[in-house]
């Protein structure tokens, strides 16, 4: 069973004010894990990226329990699921050295094409990845409804958010999130998120931006002439 394990300190770089792991450079981590596990199966660069071909997220799920802090050690763990078509599925897993779950992730992956940034089939490249059941899966992500919104503001992509993809790192979305996120939510533990990263915002867009915060939720979506981003953030005590 080929399951990717990486242990990694938790740095003063990956956290926020509250000295816990902010959640772009989790999102950083877990895009790293799933890239280099997919190397390691044999989708190696010369058949991707030398070839025109961008992995990309489309949607992710994150069960949490709780978030690491600063200057503590955890275990990523990630595997990949059945490919369904289009889509490769791809499970994270975060534990504490006592092996204690500290989060669960699933998320759905494609190959965009540089040149059209359309999506590809993956069996016209060779392209195939064996799948791995643990039995500890997370449902995946389903669709996330466009929520109306409390307050719009534009966003304007700068050259620091844009990736080798040529577009905004899914990553970064999180930051934009957080900053726009009352101080009531931010200071509360997180149970979940839903994110659906739909198209594509590069260097120089204007993204208009629209918030709405409940109690014990906020939600977030970004689109230009079409939509971009959609995050929902569930949170607990």
């Amino acid at each position: 069973m080929s399951i990717y394990r990486q242990d990694f300190q938790v740095l003063s770089s990956d956290v926020d004010m509250s000295q816990r792991l902010r959640l772009s450079a989790l999102f950083t981590r877990l895009q790293e894990a799933a890239i280099a596990h997919t190397i390691e199966l044999g989708v190696t660069r010369d058949k991707t990226l030398d070839q025109g071909l961008l992995w990309a997220v489309t949607q992710y799920r994150v069960k949490f329990h709780r978030m690491p802090a600063y200057d503590e050690t955890v275990t990523l763990l990630s595997w990949p699921g059945k490919t369904m078509h289009l889509y490769f599925p791809r499970y994270f897993r975060l534990v504490d050295t006592r092996g204690r779950v500290l989060l669960d992730a699933a998320s759905l992956w494609v190959l965009i094409d540089n040149k059209t940034r359309g999506i590809v089939f993956p069996e016209e490249h060779d392209i195939y990845i064996k799948e791995v059941v643990t039995g500890n899966e997370l449902p995946l992500p389903g669709r996330l409804r466009k929520s109306a919104a409390d307050t719009v503001s534009d966003f304007l992509v700068p050259y620091s958010c844009v990736d080798l993809n040529g577009h905004m790192n899914n990553a970064r979305y999180y930051d934009l999130a957080v900053d726009r996120m009352p101080d009531t939510l931010r200071c509360r533990a997180l149970s979940s998120l839903t994110a659906e990263h739909i198209g594509e915002a590069q260097l120089g867009d204007v993204v208009t931006v629209g918030c709405t915060a409940t109690e014990n939720a906020f939600t977030i979506y970004g689109e230009k002439d079409k939509p971009v981003f959609r995050i929902e953030f569930q949170f607990g005590g």
